[in-house]
């Protein structure tokens, strides 16, 4: 009755099914067919809302038709009536539990809302139905794929693929089970297969253009993503897309123009404005960039951002740099951002007085701004101690961020320091390491007998350099660290990062079980090189900067690491525990009080004392009192002791103390210093 009408159906031919649908519902307005397909006809014609009228009216002549339930599904999807086709698909199986296509329409807007169980419910049901179709295992693929296993959704996909290849739903599942595994030219060849089918799709073009990028030829993914520019709607995002993968490719000179394009469109975007200023840079376009930018800030003055782009292309420091200044704060008078761009200007003049005047501006603005806040006490610490103190004081009055009080409080007591009040100074010190105690690793036990120790083993033939790096918390010994870093040396800091190696010379057991016979010296050294690779260490060359020390690992190092020197930082052990109270460090060891910080250094620095004194095991014993700041000296020292060339540092950082200041703190830390004075005699230094 309707072959003529189906036909053209089935061939595409819209023009030619539509007059004949019409014909055939006039004819028979009573026959859900003739409705049915009517709406195919207007579907196919483009015309969706009419397309669902008509399904409608044939649900209305054919109420409990499963299969018209599910068509009407499919044209609520088209519109994008998500809720409203999910409850033409339940309708549709509640008339008839055998409609295959339900299940997987089901199935596939489980998976568009994130709904992984209902998801693979679905693909269930379906399968009992239809098991060995392809759609059920794309469903199936993807449930996997959103859970993390993509070994299981690849295998799933690539079995549905070799059954229906040229499935474009199985395509598309399979192309980012690749991308998950990151096969990405098997990813881009599935979707390109896919493109055959979908030529005008710029989706999948941008997400082929992605994969060639990510496979390195980002010149060819330019090109594939600079066709897209050629089509009807172009959006900025994807012109800025086009513009990022040109600079990718080192092709400046071509980004320019779509980003200005997108940057035109979306002058507040601040990925585009990167981009953009990126490739001016790259393209030696800087009278470009200022044309642009002032074009820009001319409407909208109020956007940083821009002001801060355009600063890039004048001299820093410079008569242009200072008028672009000053236009920003005429745009945005009473404004931080310009203010402190200012200050910069003037502190690269040498101009400190002037910037200073600006940190009180901000904080007039602003009150609390830390960076001006700091600027401002730096300030009067050099000419009014006591009101240092003072501003400190009232900034902790008036914090109320956690975060901020104990460096507020730590740097109270260098306010105290400098107006002389030091017994005050210590005691704030003081408690601010006793409230973070429970938040640090406690200090390490410390073994009190040494026992007999093996012989020292002779020196192997062609041995790789390895220096053994420790000193107490106090002793500056990261001033060596930073210079061997500097100079590219195989320096190993990675024991005081978040993820440390696991060796047993990271273990505060260690020293005990070497003792007791727990832990055998051989299999600690052989261990701990086992462990190198992982740390970047090939060759067995190695400065490991160590957290731990204590002389029972000597039973370990004498007879199985003879060719290790162990390098020792010291210093007057009274500094040592002044600069740990006031400025923590590296080792981040809790420290209860400054008694019980004393004692342990003491016992500590015994050791190094009788290792020193009994040349226990080839070591260098490096003084750093009046050198750790001074870069040439730092750099001298460290390469006369090992017997090498060694660069300094351009700089060795701020001072925290002068040598010998433990002197000021001597009657607020008394019993600390009591503790530390035989030791320190022990060392060299004076009693007093």
């Amino acid at each position: 009755m309707y072959e003529t009408l189906i036909d053209a159906l089935r061939r595409g031919a819209a023009a030619e099914a539509l007059p004949a649908a019409r014909d055939a519902v006039a004819a028979n307005p009573q026959d859900a067919m003739a409705h049915r397909l009517l709406g195919a006809a207007l579907h196919l014609s483009g015309d969706r809302g009419a397309a669902l009228g008509a399904v409608d009216a044939a649900l209305a002549l054919a109420p409990d038709d499963a299969s018209l339930h599910v068509e009407r599904a499919g044209l609520l999807l088209d519109t994008r009536q998500l809720d409203d086709a999910q409850a033409a698909l339940a309708r549709a199986v509640g008339l008839d539990p055998n409609q295959f296509p339900a299940y997987i329409i089901q199935g596939q807007l489980a998976l568009s809302r994130g709904d992984l169980d209902e998801a693979e419910r679905a693909a269930k049901l379906a399968a009992r139905i239809a098991p060995e179709n392809p759609l059920v295992a794309a469903i199936e693929g993807m449930v996997m794929l959103r859970r993390g296993d993509a070994d299981r959704a690849l295998a799933i996909l690539s079995q549905a693929a070799q059954t229906a290849p040229d499935d474009v739903t199985v395509r598309n599942a399979l192309g980012f089970a690749y991308i998950a595994k990151g096969h990405y030219a098997f990813a881009e060849q599935a979707f390109r297969k896919q493109l055959e089918h979908q030529p005008d799709s710029v989706a999948l073009r941008g997400l082929i253009a992605d994969l060639v990028r990510r496979q390195g030829r980002a010149a060819e993914a330019a090109d594939e993503a600079a066709a897209l520019l050629q089509g009807d709607g172009v959006t900025p995002g994807l012109q800025r897309v086009v513009g990022e993968l040109e600079l990718e490719a080192g092709r400046a000179e071509r980004a320019l123009e779509p980003l200005k394009a997108a940057f035109a469109a979306m002058p507040h975007d601040q990925r585009t404005l990167q981009a953009l200023v990126e490739a001016w840079r790259r393209g030696n376009a800087a009278e470009d960039a200022r044309t642009t930018l002032d074009a820009a800030l001319a409407n909208y003055p109020e956007n940083d951002q821009l002001w801060r782009a355009r600063l890039l292309f004048e001299a820093f420091a410079g008569p242009e740099a200072l008028a672009v200044v000053e236009r920003w704060l005429e745009a945005r008078p009473d404004y931080i951002l310009p203010l402190q761009a200012r200050a910069t200007i003037h502190d690269h003049a040498g101009e400190t007085e002037e910037a200073d005047e600006i940190a009180y501006q901000i904080v007039a603005l602003a009150p609390g701004h830390t960076p001006a806040e700091l600027r401002i006490v730096d300030r009067l610490l050099k000419d009014n101690p006591a009101a240092a103190v003072a501003r400190v004081r009232d900034l902790l009055a008036r914090t109320e961020s956690a975060d901020a009080r104990p460096l507020l409080r730590q740097l109270l007591g260098r306010c105290l320091d400098a107006a002389g009040e030091t017994a005050e100074a210590a005691a704030t010190w003081a408690a601010l390491r006793a409230d973070a105690a429970d938040q640090r690793a406690p200090l390490p036990p410390l073994t009190t007998t040494l026992g007999d120790l093996p012989p020292l083993a002779p020196l192997p033939d062609s041995a790789p350099g390895v220096l053994l790096l420790w000193g107490a918390p106090g002793s500056l010994v990261d001033c060596i660290a930073l210079n061997f870093d500097f100079t590219g040396g195989p320096v190993r800091v990675d024991r005081y990062s978040s993820q440390p190696p696991t060796d047993p010379l990271q273990r505060y057991d260690t020293p005990f079980e070497l003792l007791d016979g727990r832990l055998d010296g051989k299999a600690l050294v052989d261990e701990w090189r086992a462990g190198l690779p992982a740390r970047g260490i090939h060759d067995g060359q190695i400065f490991d900067w160590l957290v731990l020390w204590d002389n029972a690992l000597l039973h370990a190092l004498r007879p199985h690491l003879p060719e290790a020197v162990l390098m020792i930082a010291v210093r007057d052990p009274r500094d040592m525990l002044l600069e740990w109270l006031a400025f923590d460090a590296p080792q981040r060891f809790a420290m209860p009080s400054p008694e019980v910080a004393a004692r342990w250094l003491a016992d500590s620095l015994a050791q190094v004392a009788d290792l020193h004194a009994g040349d226990l095991f080839p070591h260098r014993l490096l003084k750093l009192d009046d050198i750790a700041y001074d870069p040439v000296a730092l750099a001298t020292a460290v390469g006369e002791a090992l017997e090498i060339s060694l660069a300094p540092m351009p700089s060795a950082g701020i001072r925290h103390f002068a040598p010998g200041h433990w002197r000021a703190y001597a009657e607020p830390l008394s019993a600390a210093f009591a503790m530390l004075t035989p030791v320190a005699v022990r060392l060299g230094y004076p009693q007093n």
